[in-house]
């Protein structure tokens, strides 16, 4: 790599997972746009046809109408070969495939269990970490031999375990992991903004806010626009929309998207804790008590949000390898922002610029009551060469023990699934908010998801 009068040249880029039919090229129409960056992007993946395609839709983007810099994007063949000298590794993948992932989100509705998710938290999060850690041991092993200096970008869920176990095996690696989950409420403060205040227009960058606590059940302590404190205008939005939800600017279906809210779960953490919670009410759902919005599927639609099964992924999958096949043949190559941080962050590292935004690290101190090297999500100032996490102080008392309880639980599961102790993440599994169930029915539970995925969790048997 090299820097000229036009920026960072021959930067050096491994996707693992890189035969991806959605952030893949995300990622590629982000490179191609940024006018400062050149480079390669080695593409990675189990399924190695899938990453070759991926190839050829890369270097199409490079004649995309609005792309503003070259980048060579290639298959590797091995893991090895992807990481070789790499400055940036970029992980994104599927632990297993949509049916294990099934199993993760509809097994536990046998039991009365509903999960509006299931990649992070909940019974489907744990047993999707399952299969992911060793996976993720794997890559973290890859980085240490082949490029032990190149930044680390995950975008993978549970997010929290997998940068956890990246340290875990890896300590010395310099990797963090990436949400957008911020962003939707930073861009949700904009339109209370409009609604309260009159003020349009407004960016959600604009609006700077604390960021506490760990990935998909994040807070905001403070939210500020210019000279305006935002948490007194907040609580007036939430008293004035709390019954009916916010929905202005979606149409009148906007029930029938599986990613869409009404915001009614934040309006209601609000009233319980009177801080801002700061992730898609999907999300926040699983990280609580059952029983407050994941009851019933009538509950759910009450509170304005939805469940996202898994059969709405397995169609959206077949769109997506239509997708792909288009864009083989030249067709649908269009450069359009994605709103992720990522290639951001790798021009702030580069030294072109700087950056504040929140990301997942080991907590040294940043969130002073958590346990030191837990994986929480905070604020952080990216510069060259440097992520610096920014103090965000302790978590408030009201909402410590629902985060607290998060943490031990995920720390506990990284731990013994690094020593393949089924028993002990059962522990952790049983003591979720979710599963409120009796210890046998729990038991029942966890053993039947286990060997629904058990093709892929063959360490665990040796």
């Amino acid at each position: 790599m090299k820097y000229t009068d036009k920026g960072a040249e021959g930067v050096r880029i491994a996707y693992v997972g890189g035969g991806s039919r959605g952030w893949a090229w995300g990622l590629m129409s982000d490179l191609v746009s940024c006018p400062d960056m050149s480079g390669e992007v080695r593409l990675y993946d189990i399924d190695k046809e899938a990453a070759r395609r991926n190839e050829v839709i890369g270097n199409l983007f490079n004649g995309a109408e609005g792309a503003r810099s070259h980048w060579d994007f290639r298959a590797a063949d091995t893991l090895g070969e992807a990481l070789s000298g790499a400055d940036f590794v970029v992980i994104s993948i599927l632990p297993a495939t949509f049916d294990e992932m099934e199993s993760d989100v509809h097994t536990p509705e046998k039991y009365g269990i509903y999960q509006s998710v299931g990649d992070t938290s909940g019974p489907g999060g744990i047993i999707r970490a399952l299969r992911l850690i060793p996976m993720i041991e794997v890559i973290a092993e890859g980085i240490r031999e082949y490029c032990p200096e190149a930044w680390v970008i995950n975008y993978t869920n549970p997010m929290t375990m997998t940068v956890r176990t990246l340290y875990r095996v890896f300590p010395d690696i310099k990797a963090f992991g990436c949400c957008h989950e911020v962003f939707g409420t930073q861009k949700l403060l904009a339109s209370v903004l409009e609604d309260m205040c009159g003020i349009e227009g407004v960016k959600r960058e604009e609006v700077k806010v604390n960021v506490i606590g760990v990935n998909h059940f994040t807070w905001l302590t403070s939210a500020q626009y210019k000279n305006i404190d935002l948490m007194p205008v907040y609580s007036e939005f939430v008293d004035k929309y709390y019954e009916s939800g916010y929905t202005k600017g979606m149409d009148d279906n906007w029930m029938n998207n599986t990613f869409a809210c009404s915001h009614r779960v934040k309006f209601d953490l609000f009233k319980r804790y009177g801080l801002i919670a700061a992730a898609g009410d999907r999300h926040l759902a699983e990280f609580v008590e059952g029983k407050w919005y994941l009851s019933s599927r009538e509950a759910v639609r009450e509170w304005g949000f939805g469940l996202t099964p898994v059969s709405w992924r397995k169609e959206n999958l077949k769109e997506r390898l239509e997708k792909s096949e288009r864009r083989l043949k030249g067709e649908d190559i269009v450069i359009a922002e994605t709103g992720e941080d990522g290639v951001s962050q790798m021009r702030a590292l580069l030294g072109l610029d700087t950056l504040v935004t929140n990301v997942n690290l080991p907590n040294m101190g940043q969130i002073p009551n958590l346990p030191i090297g837990a994986v929480v999500e905070t604020n952080a100032c990216f510069s060259s060469n440097s992520v610096t996490p920014v103090l965000a102080g302790e978590i408030p008392m009201n909402i410590y023990p629902l985060i607290s309880r998060i943490v031990a639980s995920q720390e506990l599961v990284v731990k013994a699934a690094g020593e393949r102790d089924l028993d002990t993440v059962f522990v952790a599994f049983a003591n979720d908010p979710l599963v409120d169930l009796p210890l046998d029915d729990a038991r029942s539970l966890f053993d039947e998801m286990v060997e629904n995925t058990k093709a892929y969790l063959g360490e665990y048997f040796k």
